[in-house]
């Protein structure tokens, strides 16, 4: 038998889709695994991959059990999986809209093997005792019979997991973890069906059908403790609407998420999750964005706020007219930001990489030189092959494989459920090396207001044409203060990063920015073509968590700085308040980089978090960086990690959570080690069996694990 679905990730596209992506030559391709679990199968896929022509990259996401292949020209996802087949592993396209994350079929699937093997072994091990307790003769001859025609079957159907992957590795011509654990299997049944057919005394039924039980039981709590990681990426996939009801020319229709296209007008009734990012068309309600930025307090909605893809409407119809639909919502951009820090590779995890990719010459080595050295010494056949069985089975490095992957799967998921996108694989690790802290002052530490009334009625309308589709927060301030004002019309609007806007209108050049740009005192102005600037009154607020954050880090030892572009007085004014004492204002984007860059030379390992455009290169200079969701799309690029709500609270914890992660991946480490330092010579000594070795090698596995689950508990 084989699994039609091997994951609960995993749905495969049918043959039309298939043409449809091979005609549309797309970017990247999405392949489900079913079969992969383990280091050296992510190694296969990849090194596989990597060498076809036209395959830019290939990252294999063993959580989700699926590979995302770059390509830098068209190629026919049925190449893909050719590619594959024959190195040895099952593939099928995915359309990744359409994941089912519900579907658990791979876990029923080794339930129902557990639950054979499991009543096998108990039936085989009472007619055991049997033979131990004295059946000689012609009794003994037909328990092993009887158990022979319990056991085989048994084995068969409950061993598929391993016996499918090593025929697959031995297809290709290599070897992977389920080699030695089939072959262990198999040689234990062979030798107990050939002394049953010889008339022997000594069977080892039990020993075939329990170690295909223990193995399964191992492998099923690694699927468990994975499933338990909560991976971020699917957390995620799961807010996705897969049907939505259209509204075109007043009649309502339902229709599948994927037809949707920009412009279309969407109703959302009261409990229902928003599909889309748009702009709200009519309707009042609140929105509750908690699963998706962990706030939990609602917002209101009324006609033109924009609402994100994943957000629930709590109180009122909404109608949504879409700006982003597909791959290009928040929501689905976030999805995949978080799938490939989840595949990227990280120092750790290539060393744990190198062990497991020389475990399988090794271990048969090792195996084949026990049963030699064994036969040699005792001269008995049966005796030697127990050994090289259990010698196969304890020396599997399962738990070196899960080191890494189990700890930052857990750490990712425990930051997102707090309110913060890991978008690069190795961020925890340079997170938990920072020593400095470096922080942008406006909307980071604090969120602007602005006042309107120094301007006049057409200053007001250009103002606001020019900050309402800014991201600064200071632009924000500004156009959020001049509500219900109706927007000038202007043309050619352009962003200065680090100094302002500009537009036109009317034949005139309108310049919206700090007083440096145009040629005042520090502050922000507004310059309607050779008029005399109007200066716009400012005033920030401390971010809500700011105060316990900088005090926060700053008693986890880190060294807080603060460089602001804003004048000398409301910079020192913010840092006083903070408690910070390194400060610096009136910095350009330039000068900002060279702080950094002067810390990284100084041997510091510097945090910077930053939101503007003026931030991009700082953010890009630093050790880690960190953006909040309102930064710009440039920041936003640049950084690590995305904190996703308005409140700086949750930030508190990043640092603890990346040291904690790092001193756990060390102790996985050292359990894997000190494991093989004791098991290895047990079975080569010849104090193991088979049964035995595969408790000790489930355990370890398991060990590591539940060391990894640590992380979602206090830090």
């Amino acid at each position: 038998m084989t699994d039609t679905a091997a994951c609960p990730a995993c749905v495969g596209m049918p043959e039309a889709p298939l043409k449809q992506a091979a005609a549309k030559g797309t970017d990247q391709i999405v392949l489900s695994l079913p079969g992969i679990h383990c280091v050296s199968c992510i190694n296969g896929v990849e090194r596989a991959l990597s060498g076809m022509e036209g395959v830019a990259s290939a990252r294999v996401n063993l959580s989700m059990k699926r590979v995302t292949v770059g390509t830098s020209s068209p190629i026919a996802p049925e190449a893909l999986i050719d590619t594959l087949e024959l190195a040895g592993f099952e593939a099928r396209v995915l359309d990744t809209s359409l994941l089912d994350v519900g579907t658990d079929t791979y876990g029923r699937g080794l339930l129902t093997r557990i639950a054979i093997s499991g009543f096998a072994m108990m039936n085989v091990m009472l007619l055991s005792v049997a033979v131990w307790s004295g059946a000689v003769g012609a009794t003994q001859h037909l328990f092993h019979i009887i158990s022979a025609s319990i056991a085989i079957p048994a084995v068969i159907y409950a061993g598929q997991p391993f016996f499918q992957n090593a025929w697959r590795a031995l297809s290709a011509r290599k070897l992977n973890m389920d080699v030695p654990i089939s072959l262990a299997i198999v040689l234990a049944a062979a030798m107990s069906l050939y002394e049953t057919f010889v008339g022997g005394a000594q069977v080892y039924f039990d020993a075939a059908v329990s170690l295909t039980f223990f193995l399964l039981i191992g492998r099923y709590l690694d699927y468990r403790s994975r499933k338990a990681a909560a991976s971020a990426a699917a957390q995620l996939s799961a807010l996705e609407v897969p049907r939505v009801m259209r509204l075109t020319d007043g009649a309502r229709q339902m229709v599948d998420f994927a037809d949707l296209t920009v412009g279309d007008l969407i109703q959302v009734l009261p409990g229902g999750r928003i599909p889309v990012d748009g702009v709200v068309a009519e309707g009042t309600s609140q929105i509750d964005r908690s699963l998706l930025t962990g706030e939990s307090k609602p917002i209101a909605a009324r006609t033109g706020a924009a609402v994100t893809a994943g957000e629930v409407n709590m109180t009122g119809p909404l109608t949504i007219r879409a700006t982003t639909v597909g791959s290009d919502t928040t929501l689905r951009k976030m999805v995949t930001m978080v799938d490939q820090a989840e595949a990227v590779r990280n120092r750790y995890t290539a060393i744990a990489d190198r062990a497991a990719a020389v475990y399988a010459p090794v271990v048969h080595l090792l195996a084949l030189a026990a049963f030699i050295a064994w036969l040699a010494y005792s001269g008995d056949a049966r005796l030697s092959l127990n050994i090289a069985v259990a010698t196969l089975i304890i020396t599997c490095p399962c738990a070196l494989g899960l080191a890494v992957p189990a700890v930052s799967t857990t750490a990712a998921g425990r930051l997102f459920r707090a309110g913060l996108l890991v978008k690069d694989g190795t961020a925890l690790e340079r997170l938990a090396e920072v020593d400095t802290v470096v922080f942008d002052k406006t909307g980071t530490l604090t969120m602007p207001a602005a006042a309107r009334d120094a301007l006049d009625g057409k200053a007001q309308s250009i103002a606001l044409a020019l900050t309402r589709n800014a991201t600064h927060p200071v632009s924000q301030a500004i156009a959020a203060s001049l509500d219900g004002v109706m927007p000038a019309n202007l043309t050619d609007q352009k962003e200065h990063s680090g100094k302002g806007l500009s537009a036109n209108y009317e034949g005139q050049i309108v310049r919206l920015g700090s007083g440096v740009w145009l040629g005042m005192k520090p502050g922000t102005y507004l310059q309607i073509g050779s008029e005399t600037p109007q200066k716009i009154t400012l005033q920030s607020e401390l971010r809500e968590g700011a105060r316990d954050l900088v005090t926060a880090w700053q008693n986890a030892g880190l060294n807080v700085h603060l460089v602001s572009g804003d004048e000398i007085e409301e910079t020192s004014r913010v840092a006083e308040a903070l408690g910070i004492a390194n400060w610096k204002a009136a910095t350009r984007p330039e000068e900002k980089v060279s702080y950094i860059n002067a810390l990284n030379d100084a041997g510091l390992k510097v945090l910077m978090v930053g939101d503007g455009l003026n931030d991009t290169g700082a953010l890009a200079a630093a050790h880690a960086s960190l953006s909040p969701a309102t930064a710009a799309d440039a920041s936003r690029a640049a950084s690590d990690i995305v904190l996703l709500n308005d409140s700086l609270t949750p930030l508190i914890e990043l640092p603890l959570v990346a040291r904690k992660a790092r001193k756990l991946v060390m102790q996985n480490f050292a359990i894997s080690a000190a494991y093989n330092a004791v098991a290895i010579p047990i079975a080569l000594a010849g104090f193991a069996t088979p049964l035995l070795a595969a408790i000790a090698m489930s355990t370890s596995s398991i060990t590591v694990l539940l060391n990894a689950l640590r992380l979602r508990g206090r830090v």
